[in-house]
Protein backbone atom coordinates (compact mmCIF):
# COMPACT_ATOMS: atom_id res chain seq x y z
CA UNK A 1 0.00 0.00 0.00
CA UNK A 2 1.41 3.39 -0.95
CA UNK A 3 1.62 6.33 1.42
CA UNK A 4 -1.13 7.97 -0.59
CA UNK A 5 -3.62 5.29 0.38
CA UNK A 6 -2.63 5.03 4.03
CA UNK A 7 -5.45 6.20 6.24
CA UNK A 8 -4.92 7.65 9.67
CA UNK A 9 -6.17 5.64 12.65
CA UNK A 10 -9.15 8.02 12.95
CA UNK A 11 -9.96 7.71 9.23
CA UNK A 12 -9.84 3.91 9.58
CA UNK A 13 -12.08 4.08 12.64
CA UNK A 14 -14.61 6.21 10.78
CA UNK A 15 -14.39 3.96 7.70
CA UNK A 16 -15.27 1.00 9.94
CA UNK A 17 -18.36 2.81 11.20
CA UNK A 18 -19.34 3.78 7.65
CA UNK A 19 -19.00 0.10 6.71
CA UNK A 20 -21.37 -0.76 9.58
CA UNK A 21 -23.94 1.64 8.12
CA UNK A 22 -23.59 4.51 10.59
CA UNK A 23 -24.62 7.98 9.45
CA UNK A 24 -22.25 10.91 9.85
CA UNK A 25 -24.41 12.14 12.72
CA UNK A 26 -24.20 8.75 14.49
CA UNK A 27 -20.42 8.62 13.98
CA UNK A 28 -20.03 12.13 15.40
CA UNK A 29 -22.13 11.29 18.45
CA UNK A 30 -20.41 7.95 19.11
CA UNK A 31 -16.87 9.35 18.77
CA UNK A 32 -17.55 12.68 20.48
CA UNK A 33 -16.72 14.68 17.35
CA UNK A 34 -18.53 17.44 15.53
CA UNK A 35 -20.38 16.58 12.36
CA UNK A 36 -17.99 18.81 10.43
CA UNK A 37 -14.96 16.91 11.75
CA UNK A 38 -16.46 13.60 10.65
CA UNK A 39 -17.08 15.02 7.18
CA UNK A 40 -13.47 16.23 6.99
CA UNK A 41 -12.13 12.78 7.92
CA UNK A 42 -14.39 11.10 5.36
CA UNK A 43 -13.39 13.56 2.65
CA UNK A 44 -9.69 13.05 3.42
CA UNK A 45 -10.19 9.29 3.12
CA UNK A 46 -12.00 9.79 -0.20
CA UNK A 47 -9.10 11.88 -1.52
CA UNK A 48 -6.41 9.46 -0.34
CA UNK A 49 -8.23 6.46 -1.80
CA UNK A 50 -9.35 8.32 -4.93
CA UNK A 51 -12.97 7.39 -4.36
CA UNK A 52 -16.10 9.49 -4.09
CA UNK A 53 -18.75 7.68 -2.09
CA UNK A 54 -19.43 5.90 1.18
CA UNK A 55 -20.09 2.55 -0.48
CA UNK A 56 -16.59 2.51 -1.92
CA UNK A 57 -15.17 3.51 1.48
CA UNK A 58 -17.04 0.64 3.11
CA UNK A 59 -15.75 -1.77 0.45
CA UNK A 60 -12.19 -0.53 0.99
CA UNK A 61 -12.56 -1.09 4.72
CA UNK A 62 -13.92 -4.62 4.29
CA UNK A 63 -11.06 -5.55 1.96
CA UNK A 64 -8.39 -4.06 4.23
CA UNK A 65 -9.74 -4.70 7.72
CA UNK A 66 -6.78 -6.92 8.59
CA UNK A 67 -4.21 -4.73 6.83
Amino acid sequence: MSNRTRLTPREREIAALVARGFSNKQIARDLGLTLGTVKVHINHAFQKLEINNRTMLAMYHERNVDA
